[in-house]
């Protein structure tokens, strides 16, 4: 969506308005508004090969829009910006006109036919354009309109280009067009603008009840809802996640409706027709089923080897990851001696899971693993540098035992050691990483928090919402650019979380 910039040379500037070298020197004495030059884009391959940048550019769009505002040259500028006439006929539909960026309506006016590409993408008016100048234009189109994407004064916000000049871009009015039109301007909504609705509309029609399409990431969970490799409460979750991506979709919509159906201030009418509306007949559908069942059936399809397990496992971790039985994505380098090998000794080899695959991120793994005391997912990989590394994600939380936190170990994230002898990375919510050192300003609070809640509940798990109500004291220590390997005692954890740090 947006404008796309447009520059014009000396000669391009002369070519619009009609003009010699001569005239565009006494265009540029008589009016004392006409654009300035400006700034040309740069082009990185200017420097080579003798090449030069042009010395003079003006930006198209500032001409155009000027040419449209001026007497004297209103018949070159921008069709759109010019000022209406007062005997304004009113013009009529001529149909739809496919195009190569999707279905546009016609619109024959007293300026020609305005051509509307109900799409938000870039360059769309100027391509569309482009295509009818150099297709003969036996539709006598002036002008194409595209959507910008977002609401203007009076309706949808427009990008248009004209025929004469389709590498031109700027902004048009819709109430503007619609007068030109002679009535108001269907428009549909973003998840509703498909194209058989649009070659079927017709002036005057009831806007279109319409189911909102499932997108792709509605059909991957519904599919493991068809699939009987997959327990019930493994359909009881995806149903539920994928109720919810219904709804949400269906509520978009109408709030689209609202936003750019609505009517202007005061007695001003915004002169759009909702040319379709979503099917709520069954909205909204059930969601946020009992957690405890969600977080056993997004269990089960984690451990899963299924590839539709996969694609929800995917969404689900873009999705809500916090009802998934794992924590932040971690990857440290495996190097021997540290406190990361002694951990990988307890690893367990297996095959791979669902939970494996979308931890790997399309990174080759080289094997597979599950921790036996925290069953976390775990792989050998190769990091930037192609040395191994180790990838897994952080426990939600750490089995106790009657144990209690022993020490810290700073290696790449936070290590915890524990009374009873074991090692494990510190658990972190999905949607956090752990840390410490200068963050140029940002304090490893998170990584205080937990270490606080640890301190007092080995088994504990974190809640990071408001982690940045650490002890100061701790977060002080973590602020420090400790060494990798760093181990901080119990008792150096115990007295920093007592002490108030110094004011500089």
């Amino acid at each position: 969506m947006g404008v796309s910039n447009s520059y014009l040379s000396r000669t391009e500037v002369q070519q619009l308005l009609g003009l010699n070298s001569f005239g565009l020197w006494r265009l540029v004495r008589k009016y004392d508004d006409f654009p300035q030059p400006t700034e040309p884009p740069h082009d990185p391959l200017a420097s080579f090969g003798g090449r030069k940048e042009p010395e003079e550019v003006w930006d198209g769009f500032q001409v155009s829009r000027w040419a449209a505002h001026t007497p004297e040259f209103a018949h070159r500028g921008a069709v759109l910006l010019r000022p209406l006439p007062e005997d304004l006929p009113a013009g009529r539909w001529v149909g739809y006109k496919d195009t190569g960026r999707g279905p546009a309506q016609d619109w024959h006016t007293a300026l020609g036919t305005v051509r509307v590409v109900h799409c938000t993408d870039r360059r769309v008016a100027t391509d569309v354009a482009t295509a009818v100048a150099g297709g003969g234009n036996p539709d006598g189109v002036v002008a194409v309109c595209a959507l910008y994407g977002d609401m203007g004064i009076r309706g949808p916000a427009l990008v248009a280009a004209d025929t004469a000049h389709p590498g031109i871009e700027y902004e048009a009015d819709w109430s503007h067009v619609a007068a030109l039109a002679g009535q108001d301007l269907p428009w549909w909504p973003d998840l509703l603008r498909q194209p058989h609705l649009i070659r079927a509309w017709q002036p005057g029609a009831a806007a279109a009840v319409v189911e909102v399409p499932a997108n792709e990431n509605e059909k991957i969970l519904r599919r493991v809802v068809g699939n009987d490799a997959f327990d019930v409460t493994s359909h009881l979750a995806a149903t539920d996640m994928a109720n919810d991506i219904r709804n949400n979709r269906v509520d978009v919509t109408l709030q689209d409706n609202e936003i750019f159906g609505r009517e202007g201030h005061g007695d001003r009418h915004n002169p759009v027709a909702i040319a379709a509306e979503p099917d709520t007949s069954h909205h909204p559908l059930r969601c946020d089923g009992d957690r405890q069942v969600l977080e056993a059936g997004w269990l089960g399809l984690a451990l899963s080897t299924h590839p539709d397990a996969v694609a929800a496992i995917e969404v689900a971790v873009g999705r809500q990851p916090d009802l998934l039985p794992f924590g932040a994505l971690t990857e440290v380098p495996a190097r021997p001696g540290t406190i990361s090998e002694q951990w990988a000794r307890r690893l367990t080899m297996c095959d791979p899971t669902a939970a494996h695959a979308v931890l790997a991120q399309n990174k080759k793994a080289e094997a597979f693993f599950i921790d036996p005391l925290t069953d976390m997912p775990v792989l050998r990989t190769a990091d930037h540098d192609g040395k191994q590394a180790w990838r897994f994600y952080a426990p939600l939380s750490l089995p106790a035992g009657g144990a209690e936190l022993a020490a810290v170990v700073l290696h790449h994230t936070v290590w915890v050691t524990t009374s009873n002898g074991h090692i494990h990375p510190a658990p972190c919510t999905p949607a956090e990483h752990l840390w410490w050192g200068d963050g140029y300003g940002d304090r490893p609070s998170e990584a205080a928090t937990v270490i606080n809640m640890l301190l007092d509940d080995l088994g504990g798990t974190p809640n990071l919402r408001q982690h940045w109500n650490a002890p100061k004291g701790l977060t002080a220590l973590l602020n420090e650019d400790h060494k990798q390997g760093t181990q901080l005692t119990r008792a150096a954890l115990l007295h920093a979380r007592m002490t108030r740090p110094r004011t500089r």
